[in-house]
């Protein structure tokens, strides 16, 4: 009996095994993940003002708007500007130029018209727009509830007034929607918009009035379909580098934890192809800035195994059995992971809120990966593990022992520590104001942020991705002199896009010439184009926002969940001594500033306050049990006792980026290197910070109580 109940879990663990190699293998082979346009391409529109010569003003506007109106179909969308009067909107995942045309139509704007064609007022006098559906004998009607401002609201009234009995127009994009007679007077700022033909349709155009009107008119200038940013190497270098980074830190995980590094395995397997299919199941469209939420989220589901293992370690040495000890261990674990988790899941879930672009990219990633996190490390994991127990697998050795070591007094050297990273920081504040006055920047900011120049080249050959990555680029490279350089391929032709830093004439001609003398290309057949930023103002301005909330929403759940003020204000501190640390490295080194710098930092912030919640959580447990201690010393047990952990996971996680370095192209390079020395950064802040930042303020508010006191004393004597 025992051996067919063994064999069953055996090969129920197995099952589960294979169910994440499924997901992991069938969905990155299939090519059912959407892809964004730096990993697949997509679908690249072109609008041009039907306003010859209009204001930078309405074309900052009408951009940021189109932003708004096309994360409809894509969080990744990019909406940029091309020379003096067109719009590039660039949209991921898809095919079908026509489709999307189709869907978007020509951006417009809604107004409302008496019978005379007398507009009466418009959509940026509309609070809000809603997708209705109604039921009229049997039969579905979908529509779109108005109401309007209080401007609005007035106007309309007042217009439905002198136009009982006539029509009054409802119009978008041209196309008359809506054409009622004026029954009575309508003054309760509201109304409807009916002849949709689904609830899509009806939910796209609400979407679009709530944005409000463009303040330019636009038309279709081109449409194209085009190749991946990166290159087709880049998405299968990053894919090997993916799968051995995995296997590296499966082995170091089954080497270290040993009987539970093996259970481990088995979860990160099936969480790995969960997350993958997930990805799918959400339509979350997968870029570099994604990639980076995906590493992160291992990196905790990896930290939430380690954190337990190590405590199973800890009861085992205090002389419990083997089962008490896996039991006694999830539950001691529970609250950390609880805590990290939850905290960089409210990050997740402001970012989703108030970022846009690869800002909502990355939180999306990032919040489906820590959820999926918790479940299979606080439930996957204990069966597994529990399972290979009831098997027989119950001797200690298969557990390991952590054995008590003598705490490392981190407290005595803060000064140390606060000296470092303040030298470290003030040196990077001191290079930003040296890059600003050599470059006029403080930093080096790439296409994406300040814009460049888009030169079309048509080929007298298709010439492939690889081929584009391996003979095109270098040839550019060599006229710029800088390697921030991105190519994209238009379907069905020959002709190539080529996104650089801003050209001079002279740069341009020299490119036009090396066009010709590499490839024979016409010279009539090269056009070229200044472009502004992908990222726009208002994008940057909503990433920054995000973060600011995001930030103050950790604070006041950590101050909430550890009831002190200190922990909280320590925790933010470390966080903010992460990004400057990087902010310097990117100064000193000139790293290229683009989306991906604004997913770094973000990854950062993540990691940094995920390796505190830990230490801070075993402080709180040790202020309980040891109460004859000193506070020193109880920081210091504290951070000695989870040191292996913050060592573990930082390594773990630092495998995978390190892996993704080496194999990966120029540009995924980029991404992971600032990245790697975020990852140290947080471990350090995280062991020598924000402890003695925590002791610090605690031993300060001690002695303002007792100085409070005294005062008192003193001052009931004197009475």
């Amino acid at each position: 009996m025992k051996s067919n109940k063994g064999k069953g879990l055996l090969g129920l663990i197995f099952a589960l095994a294979m169910v994440g190699l499924f997901g992991y293998f069938g969905y990155t082979t299939m090519g059912d993940i959407k892809l964004g346009l730096d990993l697949a391409g997509g679908v690249s529109i072109t609008y041009q003002a039907k306003e010859e010569k209009p204001s930078a003003e309405d074309m900052k506007d009408t951009i940021y708007k189109l932003q708004q109106r096309v994360q409809n179909y894509s969080t990744e969308a990019e909406v940029y500007q091309e020379g003096d009067n067109r719009i590039n909107v660039d949209i991921p995942g898809v095919s079908d130029a026509n489709a999307i045309l189709e869907e978007l139509g020509k951006p417009g704007s809604l107004t409302f018209t008496d019978e005379a064609g007398k507009v009466i007022l418009n959509g940026n006098q509309v609070s809000t727009a809603k997708p209705v559906i109604t039921e009229n004998n049997g039969i579905k009607e979908y529509m779109v509830d108005l109401t309007f401002t209080d401007e609005g609201k007035k106007i309309f009234g007042d217009a439905t007034t002198a136009n009982v009995g006539k029509r009054i127009a409802i119009i978008y994009d041209g196309k008359i929607y809506s054409n009622p007679v004026v029954q009575e007077p309508i003054t309760q700022g509201q109304c409807q918009i009916s002849g949709m033909s689904s609830y899509e349709e009806a939910e796209t155009l609400a979407s679009t009035i709530r944005i409000g009107s463009l303040s330019l008119e636009l038309e279709e200038l081109r449409s194209n379909v085009v190749g991946a940013k990166l290159g087709q190497e880049a998405i299968t270098t990053s894919l090997k580098a993916g799968a051995i980074g995995f296997a590296i830190v499966a082995v170091f995980m089954i080497l270290v934890y040993l009987l539970p590094g093996f259970a481990a395995v088995v979860a990160l397997s099936i969480y790995v192809g969960v997350i993958l299919i997930l990805l799918e199941a959400f339509e979350v469209t997968l870029t570099l800035p994604g990639v980076a939420g995906i590493i992160l989220s291992i990196g905790m589901a990896v930290d939430a195994n380690v954190i337990i293992f190590t405590r199973i370690k800890e009861e085992i040495g205090y002389g419990k059995t083997v089962k008490a000890a896996i039991q006694t261990g999830f539950n001691k674990a529970l609250s950390a992971i609880v805590d990290g988790n939850v905290t960089t899941l409210i990050a997740a879930g402001v970012l989703f809120w108030r970022g846009s672009g690869t800002v909502k990219g990355f939180a999306s990633t990032l919040a489906i990966g820590i959820v999926l996190s918790m479940i299979t490390a606080l439930f996957v994991t204990k069966f597994v593990l529990n399972s290979l127990f009831n098997l027989g697998f119950d001797k200690e050795k298969m557990y390991g022992v952590k054995k008590d070591r003598k705490p490392i007094d981190f407290i005595s050297k803060r000064m140390i520590w606060f000296s470092a990273s303040l030298l470290v920081i003030v040196i990077g504040l001191a290079w930003l104001g040296v890059n600003k006055s050599q470059t006029g920047n403080i930093l080096n900011y790439s296409m994406e942020f300040k814009g460049g120049t888009s030169t079309n080249v048509t080929f007298n050959e298709d010439l492939s991705l690889d081929k584009i990555s391996s003979e095109v680029v270098p040839v550019v490279k060599e006229v710029t002199k800088d390697s921030d350089v991105q190519t994209q391929k238009v379907a069905g032709t020959n002709e190539v896009i080529i996104k650089t830093r801003t050209l001079t004439v002279a740069e341009r001609e020299a490119l036009n010439k090396s066009m010709v003398d590499h490839f024979g290309v016409e010279e009539e057949k090269i056009t070229a184009e200044s472009i502004s930023g992908a990222i726009s103002q208002e994008m940057k301005r909503d990433a920054i926002v995000a973060v600011i909330i995001a930030t103050i929403c950790m604070l006041l759940y950590i101050w909430f969940r550890f009831k002190d003020i200190r922990f909280a204000g320590s925790a933010v501190l470390a966080l903010v001594h992460d990004v400057l640390v990087v902010l310097t490295f990117y100064a000193i080194l000139k790293w290229s500033v683009g989306s991906t710098f604004i997913a770094c930092m973000l990854t950062i912030v993540g990691y940094s306050i995920n390796a505190t919640i830990v230490i801070f959580d075993r402080i709180r447990e040790n202020l309980k049990t040891q109460v004859k201690m000193e506070l020193a010393d109880i920081v210091n047990l504290s951070i000695t006792q989870t040191f292996t952990r913050s060592i573990n996971t930082s390594l773990t996680t630092f495998i995978m980026v390190f892996v993704l370095f080496i194999m990966g192209v120029s540009s995924i390079r980029e991404f992971a290197l600032p990245l790697m020395v975020g990852i140290v950064c947080g471990t350090y802040s995280s062991v020598c910070i924000t402890g003695s930042l925590w002791y610090v303020m605690t031993v300060n508010k001690g002695k303002k109580n007792s100085a409070a006191k005294v005062t008192a004393k003193n001052s009931k004597k004197s009475k």
